[in-house]
């Protein structure tokens, strides 16, 4: 290889001066107009850098004398919309919530911010749609522990379930029958056929008919004698096809053998009341919602309330 530069007599360009086989290259210069380009983009970028954020810190990055940057303009919008919002917010706080129904336009914006909360703050446990898994329920059905009211659902979200921390929380405990030695292991077994009976799981059984002996005998001070169950006393419905942890005989036996202690976190102290409401209004029309109770019933309700808020968690368990 030779290096040597010369003017191509084709082209009349200079060579860059080195050939290969015969073969050299022509050392064309770049075209104006990419040249202007090149140092326009070099001028941006100088601007740029002090304009605005550019050049990373440990811990940061320059700040540019702009103090522009993407978080602050996040922030700026979300408080446009926060202030949009007040509106909104101070009319769900307001109005009685037995009566949002009365306001559609009001109702609907309830629901569809709830909807985002419900996002944020609900998928981890009642998945995406709001169908649950096994031990977390299913919103979208009509199966209430506590009532699907309006009223009910928001105390729910307000006070949370089994938070011993927290007086008025909704707080139910059933015996683990098995590991507290209440029944024997066969007696298990009669209740346990007894339930999926009830809730046509199986066919009536010799071993159905002891257990509901022992059913009437332990459970039906909480589940009722008809096993409809008490939402005073957060007691499930056994008569129906749905269950929180399932109705198979293996499930069903750790069930009555070592009880179940779920809890639901309580949200009054982590969200302001607006949200909550918005919450309560989006999870009461997934399907299941309910009307308000009679007063007569209400105040039933609310006494069972009043004397659970009065009562210490450690009588209560």
């Amino acid at each position: 290889m030779v290096n040597k530069q010369k003017i191509d007599e084709a082209t009349g360009t200079k060579t860059v001066g080195h050939e290969w086989d015969g073969i050299e290259e022509l050392d064309t210069p770049m075209p104006r107009w990419w040249l202007l380009t090149l140092y326009a983009c070099i001028i941006w970028a100088l601007v740029y850098v002090v304009l605005y954020p550019a050049w990373p810190m440990l811990n940061s990055a320059t700040e540019g004398v702009l103090g522009w940057s993407s978080r602050g303009e996040y922030q700026k919008a979300v408080a446009a919309r926060e202030t949009e919002l007040e509106p909104i917010r101070q009319a769900l706080v307001s109005t009685d919530i037995n009566m949002l129904a009365d306001n559609p336009e009001l109702l609907n914006e309830a629901i569809q911010g709830g909807r985002s909360a419900f996002k944020v703050h609900c998928v981890q446990c009642h998945g995406a749609g709001a169908a649950g898994f096994k031990g977390y329920p299913n919103l979208n059905d009509d199966e209430w522990l506590w009532g699907g009211d309006m009223e009910a659902i928001e105390y729910t979200l307000i006070n949370g379930i089994r938070n011993p921390d927290h007086a008025e929380t909704r707080f139910s405990q059933m015996p683990a029958f098995g590991r507290d030695g209440i029944l024997q292991s066969s007696e298990i077994q009669d209740l346990v056929s007894y339930v999926r009976v009830l809730s046509n799981r199986e066919k009536q059984s010799a071993s159905a008919t002891r257990g509901a002996a022992l059913f009437e005998t332990n459970c039906s001070v909480c589940h009722g004698s008809d096993a409809k169950g008490s939402r005073m006393q957060g007691a499930p419905n056994l008569t129906d096809a749905i269950n929180l942890y399932g109705l198979d005989r293996a499930s069903l036996t750790d069930t009555i053998t070592n009880s179940r202690y779920g809890v639901m976190p309580r949200w009054g102290h982590r969200l302001d009341a607006a949200t909550i409401r918005m919450l309560t209004a989006y999870v009461h029309s997934l399907g299941g919602g309910e009307t308000a109770p009679k007063s007569e019933e209400r105040s039933i309700d609310q006494a069972v309330t009043d004397i659970q808020a009065e009562t210490p968690v450690d009588e209560q368990s």
